[in-house]
Formats: structure tokens, C-alpha cells, sequence
């Protein structure tokens, strides 16, 4: 058995850093679980799962040069998943209740 004894990053400034990769796609974190596209346990999973990434300065720096609006969560982003399938959600949901 493998054992992976690597600190988690402060989880204050991942859960930062989190709504603002979320608000760079126009989602937001408190209405995605409002309207049920977001657990609160897929919530606490999109933060520990940054604190443990190695791409932190990558992200930090990502998010420093966009803006709202961009299309896709970066690829290095270990929550990319999540953040598109969240920033489809919320576009699909705006072109039918138009």
C-alpha cells in the first residue's frame, strides 16, 4: 500500500479560490446549490481536492488573466469536471427560461 503523506494547502484560500474559478464561468457556487446542481458534499470535495492540487500558482495565475466569461475551467484544474458541467448547467437553464 502506497501512502501519499502530502499537506493540504490552506483551506480558507481554496475555498477562494474556488469561487472565483466558478464566477470566471459565471457560476455561482450558493445558487448551483440552490437550484440543486451542487451537494453540499460535491461542494467540500471541489476544495479538498484543490487544496491537494500541485497547479495552485498555475491557477492563481490563470485567474489573474481571465475574466468572467471564459468558456471552460482550465484543463489543469482537477475540478474542471465539475466547474463545466455546472457552467452548462447554468447556460442551459438561462436559454430556457428566457
Amino acid at each position: 500500500m502506497t501512502v501519499h503523506n502530502r499537506s493540504l494547502g490552506d483551506a480558507d484560500r481554496h475555498f477562494w479560490i474556488n469561487r472565483s474559478l466558478a464566477r470566471s464561468l459565471d457560476v455561482n457556487l450558493s445558487e448551483a446549490m440552490l437550484e440543486k446542481d451542487l451537494t453540499a458534499k460535491e461542494y467540500a470535495t471541489l476544495v479538498t481536492r484543490c487544496r491537494a492540487c500541485q497547479h495552485v500558482d498555475e491557477c492563481v495565475a490563470w485567474l489573474a488573466g481571465c475574466s468572467t466569461g471564459s468558456d471552460r475551467a482550465p484543463d489543469f484544474c482537477p475540478n474542471a469536471e465539475t466547474f463545466n458541467r455546472l457552467a452548462q448547467s447554468k447556460a442551459l437553464r438561462k436559454k430556457f427560461l428566457r
